[in-house]
């Protein structure tokens, strides 16, 4: 699959260091290339979801990854604004999906689902060594049919 990373830069017009460590990052996720983990993530790397429940390590990350496809194996993240101020990234994206497996106890309802969610990633020494991301967890059920 295809990254779909497009900048669009409200201050500075050139692609920061920081900025292309995040695109990699975010290409790593669309292009289920975790042989890249090591070279993309710190050791120290922790994902931090909107409810609080965080993910350490590259192993954490790579089997959270691998969680999420295993409910929405077709998972793709298109970001659509990227801004970046010293080694943190802020960007907006959509995630679209469909849930095709098990994904936390609940069963495939196969729904097509269009996330919006904005993250912040820090990047030290070239590395991601976090990433925080918000979204709506609740339109997030909505759209599975869970809630209304």
């Amino acid at each position: 699959m295809a990254a779909s990373v497009t900048r669009c830069h409200t201050m500075a017009q050139a692609t920061t260091d920081a900025e292309q460590v995040a695109t990699d990052y975010v290409e790593l996720w669309n292009d289920r290339s975790f042989e890249r983990i090591p070279d993309l993530v710190s050791e120290s790397f922790v994902h931090v979801d909107p409810d609080g429940s965080e993910v350490h390590g590259r192993d954490g990350m790579e089997a959270y990854i691998r969680g999420i496809l295993a409910g929405f194996p077709d998972l793709h993240v298109s970001v659509t604004e990227m801004i970046s101020s010293g080694d943190t990234v802020m960007y907006e994206a959509t995630l679209t999906m469909t849930h095709e497996g098990e994904f936390e106890g609940i069963p495939p309802t196969g729904r097509e689902l269009e996330v919006r969610e904005m993250a912040t990633i820090a990047v030290v020494d070239g590395t991601v060594e976090a990433h925080r991301v918000y979204y709506d967890s609740r339109e997030t059920l909505r759209q599975l049919g869970l809630e209304e």
